[in-house]
C-alpha cells in the first residue's frame, strides 16, 4: 500500500531551506490530494533580554509574517495547490513544530529545512530540525536538497514567487 500524507506542515524562517521544504510539500500536498499548513514560530525568548520590550515590537514581526506568509499562499495556488493555510505561533519553535501544532492539526508529515540558522546560532541553541526529527508525533522530511535533487545548503537565492533559477 501507497503511503498517502494528507496533512502536511511546513516550518517557514525566512530561510532558503524552508523555502526548498515549502516547494517540495506543494508537489507532495498536489500527488496525495492533501492539505499544507504553513507555520512561522515567534520565538518569544527572543524579547525577554530587551529592556525596552513593548507590544509594539511583537506587532510589528507579527505583521513582517503575515506578508512573507500570504506570499507562500500566493505561491502555492499559482502552483495549483488551493487547500493551503498558515498559523502564526508564539512561543518555544522546537515543542510547537514537533508536538503541539501536529497534535492539534492532525498532520501526518511535517518538512523542514535541513538548517535555518547559522553555525553560532545552531551551537549555542540547538537545532530545530534535529529536535524535531527526534521528538516528532509523526514522520520528518529533512529537506537538504533543491527541486533537482542537487545539494542545497549554503545556496541563498529565494524561490517564493520566482522561477528558481
Amino acid at each position: 500500500m501507497l503511503q498517502q500524507y494528507k496533512h502536511i506542515l511546513v516550518a517557514i524562517d525566512g530561510s532558503y531551506e524552508a523555502e526548498l521544504a515549502f516547494r517540495k510539500a506543494v508537489e507532495v500536498a498536489l500527488r496525495n490530494n492533501g492539505q499544507l499548513h504553513l507555520i512561522h514560530v515567534i520565538d518569544t525568548r527572543a524579547f525577554q533580554n530587551i529592556s525596552s520590550f513593548d507590544s509594539a515590537m511583537v506587532e510589528q514581526v507579527t505583521e513582517t509574517a503575515k506578508k512573507t506568509m500570504d506570499e507562500y499562499i500566493v505561491t502555492a495556488n499559482e502552483l495549483g495547490l488551493k487547500d493551503v493555510d498558515y498559523s502564526i505561533e508564539y512561543g518555544a519553535p522546537k515543542s510547537l513544530i514537533a508536538r503541539e501544532v501536529p497534535e492539534k492539526k492532525n498532520i501526518d508529515l511535517i518538512m523542514i529545512g535541513a538548517t535555518g540558522l547559522n553555525a553560532v546560532e545552531r551551537l549555542l541553541i540547538g537545532s530545530v530540525t534535529e529536535y524535531v526529527t527526534r521528538t516528532a508525533v509523526c514522520d520528518v522530511l529533512v529537506v537538504r536538497t533543491d527541486l533537482d535533487n542537487k545539494h542545497a545548503l549554503n545556496k541563498k537565492r529565494s524561490i517564493i514567487g520566482h522561477e528558481e533559477a
